[in-house]
């Protein structure tokens, strides 16, 4: 198990186990799973339509802006590349917003923040 797994919170670890379940029942190319300030948790897949394209962690950000969400407190983002786009949630939410990233099998590997550009 590598540094970014080794301290995981609980909390934390339940947005893993989220984003990896949205992602393959979907069959998608991402998956991600955010929680918000007051605990709630959302998870969606990437969408790739012929005219709408939108990461996972986008679909995340709209979920819990349309639910009223004020804000975020932790984001997970499985996906098979490294980059991974935070603007939304960064627009949402501000800069201090901590990412974590992994592949598809759930295992992380980058610790990063809604401060990255």
């Amino acid at each position: 198990m590598d540094d970014v797994q080794a301290d995981l919170p609980a909390e934390d670890a339940k947005l893993v186990t989220l984003a990896r379940a949205t992602r393959a029942r979907a069959r998608a190319a991402e998956g991600a799973a955010v929680r918000d300030l007051d605990g709630r948790t959302y998870a969606a897949a990437s969408i790739a339509l012929e005219h709408l394209r939108l990461s996972a962690l986008e679909v995340c950000v709209a979920m819990a802006v349309s639910s009223g969400s004020t804000g975020l407190e932790a984001a997970v983002v499985l996906t098979e590349g490294d980059a991974v786009d935070v603007d939304a949630a960064r627009d949402f939410a501000g800069p201090d917003v901590p990412v974590l990233v992994g592949g598809p099998d759930g295992r992380l590997h980058t610790r990063t923040s809604t401060a990255a550009v």
